[in-house]
Formats: structure tokens, sequence, C-alpha cells
């Protein structure tokens, strides 16, 4: 398929600047995919669609304050934003976007204050950069005192103190910090709604994929079996695998939380029909035609055109149903993207 089939026309006041004000009174649009229907809901209706031994997989991932402001020794600016650790043996190794990076050298610094830097190991191509810090004290003093909240870029204002808060899930786990965007489907649920549905007896069984500013990159190929995904961190617990494989023997649904959640579960291996915990890099492109095995619903946010997440939505509900829900969420004025509202895919 060519990827100008997955493109749409969103008119821009439709995309969401600012945060529901109650994250659980955001809107769902759901889908049912057998029956073909379609129901205009409060988020807070999520709770009877689920039933007692259903499971919510949720990305417990944490963003961190990834874009750091620095300045090169002749005084120009330069933003670096942080992607991944790659190395911590002689200090701390990161991948990372620079702009602007046309004058940039290797070996050169970026100054932050008269105590604090990074050296620009390595140009990897397309403004992609190996940076180093003296260790991972340093690295995190710097996050700390001039990281800022890596917004999306169609977010068209600058951060507030709120969105160290709201670009971000109640579940996420300072253990597990490591994201430089959010995995936003999640943001809907507050803390009463989740206790709510755990005393029903729903499950909610946290995995983790750390998500990199790749997930804004447009297809950028006319094929898309010709597209590439960055490789993200992503890890299975044992306990959580052992959860989800409960879940499943006593025929419980799993719903999956965000596209992120679903490349989790679905890069997990299979043994004896149950899923495998692991901890590792995964850079698996889901488009249509491709087989879903380890889960049964998705709660998702609205995606960009012409991008990876829309193939993965469109593999699981249809090419042909995503356009013509995608057409009636513009209709209804449905807010789009992350601080927007979400859709039910049963």
């Amino acid at each position: 398929m060519d990827i100008s089939e997955f493109d749409y026309d969103l008119p821009e006041h439709l995309i969401a600047q600012t945060p529901s004000r109650r994250r659980d009174r955001s809107r769902l649009l759901v889908f049912d995919r057998k029956t073909e229907k379609t129901n205009h809901l409060k988020f807070s209706s999520i709770e009877s669609f689920l039933k007692k031994g259903d499971a919510l997989i949720v990305n417990n991932t944490k963003v961190f304050k990834a874009r750091l402001l620095g300045n090169r020794k002749t005084g120009a600016l330069v933003e670096i934003l942080l992607a991944r650790l790659v190395d911590s043996a002689y200090g701390e190794l990161w991948e990372g976007m620079a702009r602007p990076s046309r004058r940039l050298k290797v070996g050169e610094d970026i100054i932050f204050d008269q105590k604090h830097h990074l050296e620009l190991v390595k140009e990897i191509g397309e403004g992609r950069w190996q940076v180093r810090f003296e260790s991972s004290q340093v690295r995190q003093r710097i996050v700390q005192k001039f990281g800022k909240v890596p917004l999306p870029p169609y977010i068209s204002r600058s951060t507030v103190p709120s969105d160290l808060r709201r670009y971000q899930t109640v579940y996420a786990s300072d253990e597990k910090q490591g994201a430089v965007a959010a995995p936003t489907a999640g943001f809907h649920f507050t803390p009463s709604l989740l206790s709510s549905i755990e005393a029903f007896g729903v499950s909610v069984i946290p995995l983790t994929l750390h998500v990199g500013p790749g997930t804004f990159r447009p297809v950028q190929v006319d094929n898309i079996a010709d597209h590439a995904v960055d490789p993200e961190f992503a890890e299975i617990t044992k306990e959580s695998a052992h959860a989800i494989n409960r879940v499943h023997d006593k025929g419980g649904k799993l719903f999956s939380v965000g596209t992120t959640s679903v490349r989790t579960l679905e890069s997990a291996k299979v043994k004896n029909g149950e899923i495998m915990p692991f901890a590792g890099l995964t850079d698996l492109v889901i488009r249509p035609g491709y087989k879903f095995k380890n889960f049964d619903h998705l709660l998702t946010n609205f995606h960009l055109p012409r991008s990876s997440l829309l193939l993965l939505v469109a593999a699981f509900a249809g090419h042909k149903n995503i356009l013509d829900l995608y057409k009636l969420a513009i209709a209804e004025e449905y807010r789009f993207y992350s601080y927007g509202d979400a859709m039910l895919l049963l």
C-alpha cells in the first residue's frame, strides 16, 4: 500500500494544545469491529466495556525533561533532545537529536553553565548525534536544572509547569523514567477511575516502552512495506507476563492501552501459548496485513496522518474503517493528538 492512502485533512483548531480540565472527562469514540457500530461517550464510560477478569495493559514509562537548551563556545544556542541511553561504561553515552546541527563538530562541548556540559561524540545522520555526559549524576543534574518537558512539535506553545504533571500518565513509574514522548492513550485515566476499575475485578498490568522522538516522524517512503522505525527499549517483567497469561487462561480480555503497549505485547515471544518476559530493543513495525496475537481490544488517541501509529491502528481495525472513523471524529469535532480525545476499538 502507498502511504498516501493514510492521509487525511485535519482542521488546525482540532489539534489539542492543552489537556482537558479533567482527564476522565475527555471524549471517547467507541467502534465495535464486529458490528461496525459507533458510539460517542465520555471517557469515564470505559468501565462499561470492562468485565470482571479482564485486564488493562498499561505502559508505565515516565517522561523526563529530555529537551536540553545549551550553548556552543561561540554562544550559539543549541537544543539537544535526548532519545535513549546507549552505553554507561565511560560516563553516559546517549543518542539524541540536535538542532541546529549543520555546524556542530565532533568533540565540541555543549555548555549549560560553568560546571555542566556534554560532549558531541559522533554524528549519526539527519541531526542525530551521540553525546556523552561525564557521569549519570552529571546527566541527572543537567536534566533537572536545564531540561524542559519535550512537548510534541504540533503543540505550538511554550511549556508551562503543569505540563510536567499532565504530559504524563498517573501510573508512570519513577523507576521507569526514560521516555521523551508520552504514551498518551493513558492520559485519560485518573487514580479514582483506576481504583474503581480494579475494585470491579479488572487487573491493571504494567509493561514498559520508552517512547522516543521517532514516534512523531512521518513515514518518508511511498511503499509502507519499506518503512522502518527507530529502536526503543521495551520490557515485560516475569510478574507482568505471568499476570497476562493468567488473564488469558481464565478467559479474560486484554485491553491494550495505547499503541506502545501494543508494540511491546507484539514484540514478546509466545511459547506454548504464553507470553514470555523480555527486556531489550524493539523496532517492530505494524502495518495492514499484520496478524495480532497478544491482545483483544485497543484504546488509543487519534494519530498524525502518514504516521506509523496510524498504520498500526489501521492494521487492527481496518484501513477503510479507520479513515471513516477519523472523518467522523473530525465532523464531531473531537480533539486530536497527544492532549486530545480517545478511541476504543473493540
